[in-house]
C-alpha cells in the first residue's frame, strides 16, 4: 500500500490506493477517533458513497464501515452527555449509544439528502432511552432514598438472621441509627424499584369471584397511549424517506386528502398514487418490524 501522510495539524489521514479488489480507493484514516466532527462529516460522505459500491463482507467494506463507526463516536458522546448525572456509568451509556450509531450507519443512504448527524441522533438517543427504560427504577425515586433502600435491605437481612424473624421498624431504626419515620420512608421507596405486572393474578375471596388480574381493578386502557412508542420508532424511518414520499404520507394521513387529490397535485394518476402509498407503507412496516426484531 502506498501512503502519503498529511500533516497532523491538517488531519491525520493517509491515502490508501490499490484496494485488494481493485475497486478504487478510500482515504486511509490513521486514527478515526481523532477526526474533528467537521472533518468527519466530509469524510463520512466519501465512505458512505464507497459503501454503496463495495460488496458486503469484503475487507474494503469492513474498513469503510468500521472507520465510519469510529469517526462518528463523537456523536454518541454528545448524545450521552444529555444523560449525565442519571446515576449510571457513563461508559455503559456510551456503549448503548454505539448500538444506535451502528444501526444508523447500516440504514443511512446518501440519496435521501439528509445530513448523517441529523439522521443518526434519533437512533442513538432512542437506544439510550431504551437502556434507561429497561434498567432503572420503575418510579423515579431520589438518590437518598435509593441508597437508604440498599442499607435497609442489609439491616433487615442481618436482623432476620440474628432474631430468626422479621425485624420491627423500631429494631431497624436502632440498628441503622435513624428515626422510625426514615425506616418507613425507605420501605415505601423500595416499592418503586419493581412494578407489578398488570397481568398479575389476584385470587378472589370466594369461589364466585374466580381469578382476576390487576388490570381489572385500575381503570381503563387508553388506546392512544399505544401509539406513543410507535411514533417514536417511526420518526427515524420517516427521515429516511424522500421528500416526495414524506409529502405523500402527509397529504394522505395528515391532510386526509384522497388519492385522486394527491394525484392532481403530483401530476400522476390515482392508480399510481395508490401504488406509491402501498410501497411507502410496506417500507415503513418492514422498518418497524425490523426495529422490534420481528423481521
Amino acid at each position: 500500500m502506498e501512503t502519503a501522510v498529511i500533516r497532523p495539524e491538517a488531519q491525520v489521514v493517509e491515502k490508501a490506493t490499490g484496494s485488494r479488489t481493485g475497486e478504487g480507493s478510500l482515504p486511509g484514516v490513521v486514527d478515526p477517533r481523532t477526526v474533528a466532527p467537521r472533518d468527519a462529516r466530509q469524510l463520512s460522505r466519501q465512505f458512505f458513497q464507497r459503501l454503496t459500491e463495495l460488496e458486503e463482507g469484503t475487507h474494503e467494506y469492513q474498513y469503510a464501515r468500521n472507520t465510519l463507526i469510529e469517526m462518528n463516536m463523537s456523536l454518541v458522546r454528545f448524545a450521552a452527555g444529555r444523560f449525565r448525572g442519571r446515576g449510571d456509568d457513563m461508559e455503559d451509556i456510551v456503549q448503548t449509544g454505539m448500538i444506535g450509531l451502528i444501526k444508523a450507519i447500516d440504514r443511512f443512504e446518501l440519496a435521501r439528502e439528509v445530513e448523517f448527524t441529523s439522521f443518526a441522533l434519533p437512533y442513538i438517543v432512542g437506544e439510550i432511552k431504551r437502556f434507561f427504560r429497561d434498567t432503572t427504577w420503575a418510579v423515579h425515586v431520589p438518590r437518598r432514598l435509593q441508597e437508604l433502600r440498599v442499607e435497609l435491605a442489609k439491616a433487615r437481612e442481618e436482623l432476620s438472621s440474628r432474631l430468626d424473624r422479621e425485624p420491627t421498624v423500631a429494631e431497624l431504626a436502632t440498628l441503622m441509627n435513624i428515626s422510625e419515620n426514615e425506616v418507613v420512608e425507605g420501605q415505601i421507596a423500595s416499592n418503586g424499584y419493581n412494578s407489578s405486572s398488570l397481568d398479575a393474578a389476584l385470587t378472589g375471596d370466594g369461589p364466585e369471584n374466580g381469578e382476576s388480574v390487576l388490570a381489572d381493578f385500575i381503570g381503563v386502557e387508553e388506546d392512544g397511549l399505544r401509539l406513543v412508542e410507535d411514533f417514536h420508532s417511526l420518526a427515524p424511518l420517516m427521515a429516511e424517506l424522500s421528500e416526495r414520499d414524506r409529502q405523500i404520507i402527509h397529504m394522505r394521513f395528515v391532510e386526509e386528502a384522497t388519492q385522486a387529490e394527491i394525484g392532481e397535485q403530483l401530476g400522476c394518476s390515482q392508480m399510481h398514487v395508490s401504488r406509491l402509498i402501498k410501497r411507502i407503507i410496506t417500507r415503513l412496516r418492514e422498518g418497524m418490524l425490523g426495529e422490534l426484531g420481528c423481521a
